[in-house]
């Protein structure tokens, strides 16, 4: 267990580098001047400075140095928790992801929370319910929930519910009512993403034969899917938990840019544009940290939830799981 710990843990770890590195590397293969958009950015002509005013801002920003330098320079900052100064707004990284981070986890915990009570009630109803039509469509909606992007929906949401019926504001973050369409974006396409896995694992689930068993002792099929089907079904959904995490976290990118959110993703929609590089790492090493971290709390807690499941072998090994009737 203790191997596959520091396994999973180092693997968090080099996926982290990974997002840190192919960042940075993607933000100086753009084909534009760093320095060029920090001097539009402060509506400052170039031909305005001197040579040595225009080297001199140059140094400041670091952008003189060779790129592995400057590669250096950001990651051993990032490591110690101090991503520099923002290129544009002259202020540091640190203190702007402050102003703007607690919009963005209100915006992503709700969706979370939305998106899971969604997704399982559609999962459980699609299950549970004996009229075929119904059924049929309810195990529908999650495919054509997936299927739209989330601009469109964002698009439709505020043209329906704020310049036709007037119910919600169209944009900003003041109260719970600007709340309601941005949520409803992200959640549409996660609880579907979540729905259609839990149904796929309620019906492997529910043709399991401990399940003819229980329904044999004249158990009702609601205390059938409760007591029975819904813990083991739910399961191998927590497997796609972290990728949900991630998707909330990158549509919030989408969702505040529509919405004109003051958040992390309106921020770094600015950042890429401005290509202020320390800004932009700093929000994608954030949102690698919050993907890895679930995903590995993910794996540790699979053993706890289901005593069937240990870890053995070497670092880094798959859950072995001894599943009544056949693997899990």
């Amino acid at each position: 267990m203790t191997r596959y710990v520091l396994g999973r843990v180092g693997q968090a770890v080099a996926v982290l580098w990974a997002a840190f590195t192919l960042t940075f590397a993607i933000l100086y293969l753009l084909p534009s001047d760093p320095m060029q958009l920090q001097l539009a950015a402060a509506g400052i002509q170039q031909d305005s400075l001197s040579p040595e005013q225009y080297t001199a801002m140059r140094h400041r920003f670091g952008l003189d140095e060779p790129i592995w330098a400057q590669y250096w320079h950001h990651l051993s900052g990032a490591v110690r928790g101090d991503f520099g100064t923002s290129l544009t707004q002259g202020i540091p990284v640190t203190d702007l992801l402050g102003q703007r981070i607690g919009q963005t986890l209100l915006l992503s915990v709700c969706a979370a929370v939305v998106s899971l009570v969604t997704g399982t009630t559609l999962a459980y109803l699609a299950t549970f319910v004996r009229w075929t039509w119904l059924r049929l469509l309810l195990t529908r909606l999650p495919a054509l929930g997936a299927s739209f992007p989330q601009f469109f929906i964002a698009l439709l949401l505020i043209q329906l519910f704020s310049f036709q019926l007037g119910w919600f504001p169209a944009n900003g973050h003041d109260g719970p009512a600007t709340l309601v369409m941005p949520v409803a974006t992200i959640a549409i396409l996660t609880s579907s993403i979540l729905a259609q896995v839990l149904i796929k694992t309620f019906d492997e689930t529910l043709a399991q034969p401990y399940i003819a068993t229980a329904r044999a002792k004249g158990l009702s099929r609601s205390a059938v899917h409760l007591r029975h089907a819904f813990r083991n079904a739910a399961l191998p959904a927590m497997t796609i938990l972290g990728v949900l995490v991630g998707l909330t976290v990158t549509s919030s990118i989408v969702v505040e840019t529509v919405f004109t959110r003051e958040g992390l993703g309106n921020l770094a929609q600015q950042a890429v544009l401005s290509q202020d590089v320390p800004v932009v790492l700093a929000i994608v090493t954030i949102a690698a940290s919050v993907f890895v971290a679930v995903n590995l709390v993910v794996d540790l807690l699979y053993p706890l939830l289901d005593p069937r499941i240990s870890y053995t072998g070497g670092r880094g090994r798959p859950p072995v799981v001894a599943a009544e009737g056949g693997a899990l």
